[in-house]
């Protein structure tokens, strides 16, 4: 099972549609699992705590709200974060003021790509933490590309905002990325630095990393923000792409 998989989000809904949707788009980043409306959703929750709730707002019954309100009575679940899916109305005029613990407010309507996307990140960034509460030395954790892909540690690192030298190997080559407060500062692989090391490494499709919060950055060789640098790091990724498939297109005959 890999990091992702360790995370265990509890989609609520009482629309079956939208559950089935929300669920297939989960699916290969965590293990979801639905509850059709509050009431059971809370019975889930109580006899086994996930890791995050995705939670409509509306629902007959029990609301999004009030689950969120009856979980952080209990002491068992009232750390779990939540992710509220809502009207623009209700989040600014209901949901606005609930500040602690919960992630994100997706209005609605929204597309499913998106929402995954968003959830993601706090996928992403719960499984760092989990592997951080693994690690056999202080302050330091390793895993397998295959486990988390480096966009994916790289926006974990930037959500927690977190100082840290992230090494990486691949097939012989070591490649060194410093973070402040989440944002990549400096990077190393042999004699390239910046910028150009972060997209040579975004395209290491497995190898080992190890992630040492001891370190701090030394210098700054990058001037973008790590959003940015991902941003940019899929557009040339994007670009080979396309030169390569232009490449393998047959000649036209004369």
């Amino acid at each position: 099972m890999t990091a992702l998989k360790d995370v265990k989000v509890l989609v609520v809904d009482d629309n079956a549609l939208i559950l089935d949707l929300l669920m297939k788009g989960l699916a290969p980043h965590c293990e979801a699992q639905a509850a059709a409306d509050g009431a059971d959703a809370l019975l889930k929750i109580v006899d086994d705590p996930p890791d995050l709730i995705l939670c409509d707002y509306r629902m007959t019954g029990l609301d999004g709200r009030q689950l969120y309100e009856k979980l952080r009575t209990r002491k068992q679940t009232k750390q779990i974060p939540f992710i509220f899916l809502a009207s623009r109305a209700d989040v600014e005029e209901k949901l606005r003021p609930m500040v602690e613990g919960v992630e994100e407010f997706v209005v609605k309507p929204f597309f499913v790509k998106d929402l995954i996307r968003r959830t993601k990140k706090v996928i992403d960034r719960l499984a760092l933490e989990k592997l951080q509460s693994r690690a056999t030395r202080p302050g330091v954790i390793q895993g397998r590309l295959e486990e988390m892909s480096i966009l994916d540690l790289m926006q974990s690192l930037e959500m927690g905002q977190k100082s840290c030298r992230l090494t990486i190997r691949h097939d012989g080559e070591v490649c060194e990325l410093f973070f402040s407060a989440g944002q990549c500062a400096d990077g190393k692989l042999g004699s390239i630095e910046g910028e150009e090391a972060v997209y040579r490494v975004v395209r290491w499709p497995a190898g080992d990393f190890e992630i040492d919060f001891n370190f701090a950055p030394e210098r700054v060789t990058i001037s973008r923000t790590t959003t940015g640098l991902l941003m940019e790091a899929l557009r040339l990724m994007d670009e080979t792409q396309r030169d390569g498939d232009t490449e393998n297109v047959p000649a036209a005959e004369s």
